[in-house]
């Protein structure tokens, strides 16, 4: 069974830091693309940051150069440094991964969630 796991979430002051992680466990026959979301009471779900198993890197207008987002394919970890962080940046993170398992075959690829971790930056 496949799972994804997420840590790093907390509370900060605005203009500090965190480090998210997302490692990924079970029968994964490959990695592909890997990234973050967020999610604010009241609003949907957005797009914060993806890698391709290239290493390409998206982000959202929203980051301006402040998240970097990486990942360590030897551990299945993705990871979201965030810095300068803002009370809007306040939200539920989620990580995903395009998987393909022993149930998909080495072709076939299926996108899976973590369960979010809460970050929360006070004014």
């Amino acid at each position: 069974q496949v799972q994804l796991v997420e840590s790093g979430g907390g509370l900060v002051q605005t203009g500090g830091s965190l480090r998210l992680s997302c490692a990924s466990s079970g029968s994964i026959l490959r990695i592909n693309g890997m990234g973050w979301y967020r999610q604010a009471p009241g609003n949907q779900r957005d797009l914060v940051a993806r890698i391709t198993n290239a290493g390409s890197t998206n982000y959202a207008d929203f980051v301006e150069g402040r998240f970097t987002i990486s990942r360590d394919n030897a551990k299945n970890t993705v990871y979201l440094q965030m810095n300068s962080l803002r009370p809007e940046d306040t939200a539920v993170y989620y990580c995903y991964a395009d998987l393909s398992t022993a149930v998909t075959g080495p072709r076939g690829s299926i996108r899976y969630w973590g369960k979010g971790t809460l970050v929360t930056v006070s004014a």
